[in-house]
């Protein structure tokens, strides 16, 4: 079985980005990115498929910049078999990269896609449902666990009340949550390696796909502070501050 794992190079997730007061957007060029971290445990679970000898070929694909190269050989140190890189430094929306992956997926028939649920940065968390809507594919969202049986995958998803169990046939979209599993440490000798192998490159432009965008952000704003911590030295007091804030009544 194939498995096209799809990787986004976004801004690492230790580094709090800064906000344009003037332009009121996200200031994104001199952020230091990094392979998303929900996209890293759709790897580790390709990775572990192929360990169990469900899966013969990982293929990982990034679309973006050049730049996005680093997130492809992280992949290749994890354990991808194939990278693929659909190059554009035009901002894409989930849309547009959802039409770009479905060119990929029906150009290398995987059996399997992985997207992570969302990407951190912009946290839309809608290319997944929007790559399988255009596939005509079943998806299993907020992926915590996965079964691989008989043409078929079974995959326990979080709900708001606690989890459900479904079963997709296979070929499928899988987006996958923080407690699907821990990615494994990556060994210094499989990062020197990962450096050497060849990343197919593709033009999204060449690809016949629209990439116009079809909202806009207006302004980004930083959250309001938190009110500090207060400690009350009473149960009375406590209850008196809670009515007071009209959280008791």
């Amino acid at each position: 079985m194939k498995v096209l794992v799809a990787v986004k190079h976004a801004i690492d997730y230790n580094v709090k980005p800064d906000i344009h007061t003037e332009t009121g957007q996200v200031d994104l060029a001199q952020v230091k990115k990094a392979i998303n971290p929900f996209d890293e445990i759709s790897l580790e679970e390709a990775v572990r498929l192929k360990e169990r000898g469900h899966v013969g070929e990982i293929v990982a694909v990034a679309i973006g910049s050049a730049e996005a190269k680093d997130s492809l050989r992280h992949a290749y140190a994890l354990g991808a078999d194939r990278a693929l890189l659909v190059e554009t430094d035009q901002p894409l929306q989930p849309l547009a990269v959802a039409k770009l992956l479905k060119v990929i997926v029906e150009r290398e028939q995987p059996q399997l896609i992985f997207l992570g649920k969302q990407a951190v940065g912009e946290d839309y968390g809608q290319t997944g449902q929007m790559l399988a809507a255009l596939l005509g594919m079943g998806v299993g969202t907020f992926s915590s666990a996965l079964q691989i049986a008989e043409g078929h995958i079974v995959v326990t998803r979080e709900i708001d009340k606690g989890t459900e169990t479904i079963a997709l046939q296979l070929p499928a979209v899988i987006t996958s949550d923080l407690r699907l599993n821990e990615p494994r440490f990556i060994k210094l000798p499989n990062l020197m390696m990962a450096k050497k192998k060849a990343i197919e490159t593709l033009a999204a432009n060449d690809l016949g796909v629209d990439l116009r965008p079809r909202f806009t952000v207006t302004r980004a704003v930083e959250p309001a502070p938190r009110p500090g911590a207060v400690q009350f030295a009473t149960v009375n007091e406590l209850v008196k501050q809670l009515r007071q804030t009209e959280v008791l009544v």
